[in-house]
């Protein structure tokens, strides 16, 4: 399949991102990650490999897309919860449903 990086055209098959990415070592990530066998490799790892550029020459999204075409499985980052205005007491307040008077 072709896919493009960071601004070059590159000819990707999942065979041919497997066989790059064995022997690898994930390395530890807590952002997006896509599963490469039983592995679960950070974005920019799967990146750098495949398309033998720097992890600063293309983004993550630009990864993601192209390995869920191939049919791997991506994981994103998930959405953070809302950030709370109210201090504790407010807070336990409203769950308990009476209002507090400040």
């Amino acid at each position: 399949m072709r896919c493009v990086i960071a601004r070059f055209p590159f000819e990707l098959t999942k065979s041919g991102v497997l066989e790059s990415m064995k022997g690898i070592k994930p390395e530890p990530g807590t952002g997006e990650s896509v599963i490469v066998g039983r592995r679960h490799y950070p974005v920019k790892q799967v990146g750098q490999i495949i398309t033998r550029q720097d992890r600063r020459d293309f983004s993550a999204a630009e990864v993601l897309r192209a390995m869920a075409q191939l049919g791997f499985t991506c994981r994103t980052l998930p959405k953070a919860a809302p950030v709370s205005a109210l201090d504790a007491v407010q807070e336990a307040s409203a769950k308990l449903g009476t209002p507090v008077s400040v």
